[in-house]
């Protein structure tokens, strides 16, 4: 599958001016940084399951979900460590050279994969982690608005 090139809009200029530009854009570059901020996205989220599995398990039965939130973090701490493993192997892999665009490609398409798992299942995890009111606090809940009346 041959890779699709980035093409700076026309400027106006010459075709020497073109392909100054195409050389100094460098997609191998530009794909490293893509993954380093992903990576750096995947920290936060990594950090927030981890926050909710400690949560989870402080609570115990009494949460209404446990079984279920229980599995759905460790579901999703298991995909994300996947797509970290994922990034590490396509950070070896230069998109510059033929030989390893197809590869390259294939590991890629493993990742998005991995992270649309990971989002699906991180919404069902919020969708479980709805507060009743009862867990507002005091003068954070409806009763706040009713005690003038």
């Amino acid at each position: 599958m041959a890779m699709a090139s980035i093409l700076p809009a026309s400027t106006g200029g010459g075709i020497g001016e073109s392909d100054r530009v195409l050389k100094s854009m460098d997609a191998n570059r530009y794909a490293t940084k893509k993954t380093i901020a992903q990576g750096m996205l995947d920290i936060a989220l990594l950090t927030a399951n981890a926050s909710q599995l400690k949560y989870i398990l402080q609570v115990g039965e009494k949460h209404e979900f446990y079984g279920l939130m229980l599995t759905l973090i460790s579901i999703s701490i298991i995909l994300q460590i996947a797509q970290g493993i994922a990034c590490i192997l396509l950070a070896n892999y230069n998109i510059n050279k033929e030989q390893s665009r197809e590869t390259a490609n294939a590991v890629q398409n493993f990742s998005l994969g991995l992270n649309l798992a990971t989002v699906v299942v991180n919404i069902m995890i919020n969708g479980m982690e709805v507060k009743h009111m009862d867990d507002v606090g005091p003068g954070l809940g409806l009763e706040a608005t009713t005690r003038g009346l």
